[in-house]
């Protein structure tokens, strides 16, 4: 070594260590350190030959652009390839504020299936009975808190979307289309069913997309239904400018009772959950069902007329289901309110 020369020295991991604060990952590096790397394996919550399914914390990006160097698909490239020579990649998307089920491919014939039923437009694609049963089967629900309550206890919200550019074109908003016929839009369908009554201002609600089209449950939940997320700035600004705070409930309003969740003395427990000032985003992938795609891709390369198939194989199941706990802050709130659901 000579005068002058650059020496790199590794950043102890004393120094990194994963932040706790709302289960977000402050990494600014495209490579994970051993923490993290722990963090994100922590986070998979089923994983075979084809698939990855992870629980995805709120304020993680999915997709990562220039300034953005921590989102998921860049993080998991790096930390979840395991024996493979290359990471799993994105077949659908979360907003950055949401939470819950992320779905990765880990192969280019896995990804090639995920593709194909995430799309909203599915080409004839019947290899068998078991197959095309196993696609009509697959669903994915959110539970979400929203400020206010649907008139209706469920429906369905049929309401096209269109984008529009604020700010000289900084800001993209999608907003419900208008039936002037001048502008583009797309076709979206959500299902959405109330899960109990209303308490303090808010409800919780069950919404199961039937398309898959941007922030389109934040928009049909603020405009079409009228009741905002709750931590939905963007869509909710004005009932937010409003917000006050839950306060602390000690019997319960329907019948004087004492609270059966009483909070102990000096527990913080306002991080982001409606007993905060600034709630984060109530929005939860909670569950979603598909086809096993380790096990059809493997039958659909058996030749026609082969009966010796692997009987392992066959005794797997067609479909696959998973349930995602809610995050710490939606948790608090979700037990602030959970002895009134019905």
């Amino acid at each position: 070594m000579e005068e002058g020369d650059r020496v790199y020295v590794p950043v102890s991991v004393a120094e990194n260590k994963v932040s706790k604060r709302f289960d977000v990952i402050p990494c600014g590096t495209l490579y994970p350190n051993a923490d993290e790397i722990k963090y994100l394996q922590r986070l998979v919550k089923y994983k075979d030959s084809a698939i990855l399914v992870l629980n995805k914390p709120p304020k993680l990006p999915v997709k990562g652009n220039l300034p953005v160097h921590n989102s998921m698909d860049a993080l998991a490239a790096a930390a979840l390839s395991y024996d493979y020579d290359e990471g799993p990649k994105l077949v659908h998307r979360l907003d950055r504020e949401s939470s819950g089920l992320l779905l990765m491919g880990r192969t280019k014939e896995s990804i090639s299936y995920l593709h194909w039923l995430f799309s909203d437009v599915r080409k004839a694609a019947s290899f068998s009975k078991e197959w095309s049963d196993a696609c009509d089967a697959m669903y994915q629900r959110y539970w979400a808190l929203v400020i206010g309550v649907p008139n209706q206890k469920e429906g369905v919200i049929c309401a096209p979307l269109t984008k529009v550019l604020l700010n000289d074109g900084k800001t993209e908003r999608v907003i419900l289309t208008h039936n002037s016929g001048l502008e583009a839009s797309q076709e979206a369908i959500t299902r959405y069913r109330v899960l109990g009554p209303m308490i303090n201002g808010c409800s919780w609600i069950e919404l199961h997309p039937l398309t898959r089209r941007k922030h389109q449950l934040r928009v049909h939940c603020a405009e079409a239904l009228g009741t905002p997320i709750v931590g939905d700035y963007k869509y909710g600004w004005f009932v937010h400018s409003k917000w006050k705070q839950m306060p602390r409930l000690d019997f319960e309003p329907t019948t004087g009772e004492p609270y059966k969740m009483r909070r102990p003395e000096g527990l913080d427990v306002q991080k982001g959950s409606v007993l905060s000032k600034v709630p984060l985003l109530h929005l939860h992938s909670r569950e979603m069902v598909l086809p096993n795609i380790e096990k059809f891709i493997e039958l659909h390369k058996q030749k026609p007329g082969n009966y010796n198939v692997d009987p392992e194989l066959c005794a797997k199941p067609d479909i696959l289901r998973f349930v995602a706990p809610m995050p710490k802050h939606m948790k608090i709130s979700w037990n602030l309110m959970s002895s009134y659901l019905v």
